[in-house]
């Protein structure tokens, strides 16, 4: 990670330390909203995915990241592809991890669909129809969230405003989903020793990661507690943070105190 990298992190809040890893994407920024939520009442910090060659690279990452920051151990959240990510780290980083939040994450026996694949192929060619599908898929949701047409028009436009400042490298995204499928995330889920606790939305409105695989997270980690945020789906975070906040801060604060 390079330092131009760590210069744009959110560390922001008081209170126990609790690192969040975006989505797939990489992008903190496309998490503020819930950022910001959390850092009332937790030191909360986030950062950009750097590049990497390995998996590991990925989860070295998060030690430099703890590291800069001076410290030993935090509680760690991650969120969709980096529930992954959060979890791998958790079972190998056992006395760096104070706490896990596993938030909407696809499950350890979750292997890519025939457009995911062809994706993973061809990430450049395929991120025109991306992009075109992700609003159908995430309007549901959003509506169901945000019932207010006004407010769910200015959470449109705020949203998008960010994912245009926060632009994706699609070969990145395509490259961190390849590295992260060889390892055995089912079996590393056994190792963990933390307090762990599993977010998901809706089951009707998460139309990226079905929650029953995320699901599967609460039946591998020893101990692991389950919350499911009601009129939210995938993106609970950011449509709901304010609740989302309190979710996550209550159990950090319970699990580090």
């Amino acid at each position: 990670m390079t330092g131009a990298a760590i210069r744009e992190m959110f560390d922001r809040g008081t209170g126990p330390p609790l690192v969040v890893i975006p989505g797939v994407q990489g992008r903190w920024e496309w998490m503020q909203p819930a950022l910001d939520a959390l850092a009332a009442s937790c030191r909360t910090i986030s950062f950009s995915l750097p590049p990497v060659r390995t998996f590991d690279d990925l989860l070295a990452s998060i030690d430099r990241v703890l590291d800069r920051r001076g410290l030993a151990s935090a509680a760690i959240c991650g969120v969709s592809f980096g529930g992954r990510v959060a979890a791998a780290y958790a079972a190998t980083r056992r006395a760096r991890t104070a706490a896990l939040i596993v938030v909407s994450a696809p499950g350890p026996s979750w292997t890519p669909s025939a457009v995911q694949a062809a994706y993973l192929e061809r990430p450049w060619r395929s991120t025109p129809a991306f992009l075109v599908s992700s609003p159908l898929r995430m309007w549901p949701e959003i509506a169901a969230a945000i019932p207010d047409r006004t407010k769910r028009l200015r959470f449109a436009l705020t949203h998008t405003a960010r994912i245009v400042a926060a632009p994706i490298v699609p070969a990145a995204m395509a490259a961190r989903m390849r590295l992260a499928m060889p390892f055995d995330l089912a079996e590393a889920c056994r190792r963990i020793a933390a307090p762990a606790l599993v977010v998901t939305g809706e089951p009707a409105l998460d139309r990226v990661v079905p929650v029953a695989s995320t699901r599967e997270f609460v039946s591998l980690i020893p101990g692991a507690k389950y919350d499911m945020m009601e009129g939210t789906g995938h993106i609970g975070l950011v449509t709901k943070p304010d609740r989302f906040a309190r979710v996550v801060g209550t159990f950090v604060h319970a699990a580090t105190s």
